[in-house]
Formats: structure tokens, C-alpha cells, sequence
């Protein structure tokens, strides 16, 4: 690994090979919100080690080694933040799924690519997510070339303390302007299975989680603000263009399988069978003072009013929940029938889809 800092006539010979060997489109991309921190660090590393032994790191840090090859990657971002003042700035860059595969296509005849794609997925993607393989995976890889997608790289670095301010795609790499917020969260137990707990909020305010099957990429969760401020919400009260839904993910939304594991909150007794979606702390704080009250005196249920009335926005999704809320408050056992035919109606005629 090699660390330089600016100006450059004071570089050692190897350290401006490093800096010279970047891109012109990567230096305008980053130049400008580089400059105007102070003093660059450029390093070429994956090595958490590596990054702790740095003295007088200053921001911002650029890394030229892409993340994929990072054995602890949480650990890498960890120590990164660690070493970074408040709101200091670090780039660093990954391949992301989309550019792998298509990296493998160049590389591999178009026939060999059956074979080549699905094992390169098994290998790569699903062997470091299982318990049973995982330790063999590393073993044999050191953590180098693993498969990640940009939900999973940008919730990791927000799980680490950081919130992304810029990024852009440059010769199927995809680079990321990071700025250091806060202390990591040092989450000791991220869920790569298929099953997930998502923690929502329950009767009485009190946080429960939700089981489900995972739809998303691993990490996603940590990227609730981020996708809230980059996407508007389209119809259905969903956002628009939710990167962090994987292609699996989808199709399990569409033929309603995803939420089949919320039966054990039925069970537990923390939800019932017709109420209001149990909602995130994010999503929830968009709603009304008077409706998160009327909200939090009741269960939530796994067929909320939404598949009843079919609300195109937020706004009507809130009128929906408030015109069921009110009507519960009344008669209880009526109202849940009642919705429960209509949302069964609109499941079977209209399409109404968990998606």
C-alpha cells in the first residue's frame, strides 16, 4: 500500500505512479469535492491493518483499490472512519454486479456463459451469505473479487457512519464520495439469509420485528433515508426505482411469498390478520401527528386497508388508514370483516400485489 498526500513534487516515485495511474473522468469527478476539503491522501489498499498503521491520516482519503477484494469489509469502512475528523471525506470505488456481469461476458464466449454466470453467482454471491460455506469461500479467496451489488456497498457504509454525497459510474466502476456523519453502528450479526427480521413499529409505539423473506440486498435496511431522499414515492405509497430490491426479490413480491413468514407475528400475537402495515421508524415519522397516534392503539395486521381502497399516494394511503382506524374504533370485529372481503376482492380481481 502506498499513502501521498499533495502537493506532488513532494511524492516519491512510487507514490506518483499511484496518482498519476487515475483516470482523467475519475480526478473530474472527485477533484472538485476533494480540493476543496484540504490536502488529499491518496492509498491503494483493502486491508483494514493496512489503514490502522496510517499516522496523521488527513481528509479527504481517497482509495484507489476497489472494495470487492476487502476480506472484513465493515471492519475496512470501520477503521476508515475511525481514522477520518468528523465530516471528513472519503472515495473509494467497487464493481458492482451489473458491471461484473458484464465483464464476464467479454471475457467468456457467449456459450460458455450459461455455465460461467450461474456458477460465478454461486460461488461468489451465495457461498460468503451461508454459514455452511462461508468459511470455506474465504479460505480460499481471502475475501478477493466477492460480488456486490451498490444497495449492499452503500448500506454498509452507512451502517459504518457514512452517508453518500455523490457517485457515478466510470468504465464499469462504480465511484462513491463518502462523508463521515457519525460513529458506526458495529453491527455484529447482518442478515445475508433468506429469512429477516425488519424492525417495525408495533401497538403502543413499542419496536417489533417483522419476519419476512429477504426481497432486498443485505444491508438495505440501512438505507432507508438515503433511498427517502434520493426517490419519490410512487403509487401505492412504495418509492420509485428501489435499487436495493434484488431481481429474486421482486418476483417474490409479486406472487405475495415474501410475506408469508409474517404468520409467526400472527402466532406471537404482535400482529393480526386485517390491520395497518407495520411501518419503519422513517417511513412512519411522514405520517400525521394524529394519525401515528390512532396507529400505535392497535396491532398492525398482514391485509391493511390499502388492498381495500387501493390509494395511489401518500396522502390517500393515510386517508385510507385514518377512514379504517376510525371505523375499528367503533366496531372492532365488523370493520375487520368487512376489509378483509374487500382486500380479498381486490387481491383475486384487481391485482392488488404486496409490491
Amino acid at each position: 500500500m502506498f499513502a501521498s498526500r499533495l502537493p506532488l513534487e513532494n511524492l516519491s516515485a512510487p507514490e506518483k505512479i499511484l496518482f498519476e495511474g487515475i483516470e482523467k473522468e475519475v480526478m473530474d469527478f472527485i477533484s472538485k469535492k476533494i480540493y476543496s476539503e484540504g490536502n488529499p491522501c491518496f492509498i491503494s489498499s483493502f486491508d483494514y491493518k493496512e489503514i490502522d498503521s496510517l499516522q496523521g491520516i488527513s481528509s479527504p482519503l481517497v482509495n484507489v483499490h476497489k472494495v470487492n477484494d476487502a476480506r472484513y469489509l465493515n471492519k475496512f469502512f470501520e477503521t476508515i472512519n475511525a481514522k477520518l475528523p468528523e465530516g471528513g471525506i472519503f472515495v473509494g470505488k467497487v464493481e458492482e454486479y451489473n458491471s461484473r456481469k458484464l465483464r464476464l461476458g467479454q471475457r467468456n464466449p457467449k456459450a460458455l456463459l450459461y455455465i460461467t454466470l450461474p456458477g460465478d453467482i454461486l460461488f461468489n454471491r451465495v457461498f460468503p451469505r451461508l454459514k455452511s460455506t462461508r468459511k470455506i469461500y474465504f479460505a480460499l479467496t481471502k475475501g478477493k473479487g466477492r460480488v456486490l451489488s451498490r444497495a449492499e456497498t452503500f448500506g454498509r457504509l452507512y451502517s459504518c457512519g457514512f452517508e453518500v454525497i455523490d457517485e457515478k459510474e466510470i468504465n464499469n466502476e462504480l465511484y462513491f464520495i463518502a462523508q463521515k456523519i457519525k460513529a458506526p453502528y458495529f453491527d455484529t450479526s447482518p442478515s445475508y439469509g433468506p429469512f429477516i427480521k425488519l424492525r417495525r413499529v408495533g401497538k403502543d409505539g413499542k419496536p417489533i420485528n417483522v419476519y419476512k423473506l429477504r426481497t432486498m440486498h443485505p444491508f438495505s435496511e440501512y438505507l432507508q433515508e438515503f433511498i427517502f431522499k434520493k426517490n419519490e414515492l410512487q403509487e401505492g405509497g412504495k418509492f420509485k426505482n428501489d435499487f436495493r430490491i434484488s431481481r429474486e426479490g421482486k418476483i417474490f413480491r409479486k406472487i405475495w411469498l415474501d410475506e408469508l413468514p409474517m404468520i409467526i407475528n400472527l402466532i406471537r400475537g404482535e400482529m393480526k390478520i386485517v390491520g395497518v402495515r407495520p411501518l419503519s421508524t422513517q417511513y412512519f415519522n411522514l405520517y400525521t401527528k394524529e394519525l401515528q397516534t390512532k396507529r400505535t392503539k392497535t396491532k398492525p395486521g398482514l391485509l391493511p386497508p390499502f388492498y381495500a381502497d387501493m390509494p395511489k399516494t401518500l396522502e390517500e394511503i393515510m386517508a385510507s388508514e385514518m377512514k379504517y382506524l376510525e371505523a375499528y374504533e367503533k366496531a372492532p370485529f365488523q370493520t375487520d370483516m368487512k376489509y378483509f372481503w374487500l382486500a380479498v376482492k381486490s387481491i383475486l380481481f384487481k391485482g392488488a400485489r404486496s409490491n
